[in-house]
C-alpha cells in the first residue's frame, strides 16, 4: 500500500511538472499580407519557451533571391507599401546592424534566400525577446514584421538600404 501510494504521488509530481512546463511557452501566429503591389503571401509563428523567443516565418510568391526582414516600430499595416510600420523596432537606440554586433536594433533580423520558386523559410532565435512581458525594451506585441525587397546591407543608416516593403504583418495576440 505503501510502494502504491508513493507510485501515485511520484506520478501525479510528473505530471504536474509536465504541465508547468508546458504552460510555460508563449506563442503568436501572424499572416502575411502583400504591399507594393508584390505576390507575397506567408505565415510567422512566435513562440517564447524557456526565456528565448524564436520565429519561423515560411513565405511564397517572392522574387528568387536574397531579401532582408525586420521587425518594425508599428502593427500597422494599412499603408499599400507598408510604410504604417513605422521604422525599425529599436528600444535602446542603437544604430543599424548586423544581429550580434555591438550596434544593431532589436528588430534588425537580418536576409534570407527565397529559393527559384519565391519560397523561403526564416528561423531565427533569441533571448533579446519577449511575448507580452513588462519589458518594452524586449517586448515585440504590437510591433510588425516586414518582408523588403531587396537585403540589408548593414551599414546604411538608419535602416539598411533594404528597399521596398513587400509583405507586413501586425505582430498582435
Amino acid at each position: 500500500m505503501k510502494k502504491l501510494l508513493i507510485l501515485s504521488c511520484s506520478l501525479l509530481l510528473i505530471i504536474i511538472a509536465c504541465k508547468s512546463s508546458a504552460g510555460n511557452k508563449n506563442e503568436v501566429n501572424i499572416t502575411f499580407s502583400s504591399k507594393s503591389e508584390s505576390t507575397v503571401s506567408g505565415t510567422a509563428n512566435f513562440i517564447e519557451k524557456n526565456g528565448t523567443v524564436t520565429m519561423i516565418a515560411n513565405m511564397s510568391g517572392l522574387t528568387p533571391g536574397e531579401h532582408a526582414i525586420h521587425i518594425h516600430e508599428k502593427s500597422d499595416c494599412s499603408a499599400a507599401d507598408g510604410s504604417s510600420a513605422g521604422g525599425h523596432w529599436n528600444p535602446t537606440f542603437k544604430k543599424h546592424g548586423k544581429w550580434g554586433s555591438a550596434e544593431h536594433h532589436k528588430g534588425d533580423i537580418g536576409n534570407f534566400t527565397a529559393d527559384a520558386n519565391g519560397n523561403a523559410t526564416v528561423k531565427f532565435s533569441t533571448p533579446e525577446w519577449c511575448i507580452g512581458c513588462e519589458d518594452e525594451t524586449k517586448n515585440i506585441l504590437g510591433k510588425g514584421l516586414i518582408v523588403h525587397k531587396g537585403t540589408d546591407d548593414f551599414t546604411s543608416q538608419p535602416a539598411g538600404n533594404a528597399g521596398a516593403r513587400i509583405a507586413c504583418s501586425a505582430i498582435i495576440k
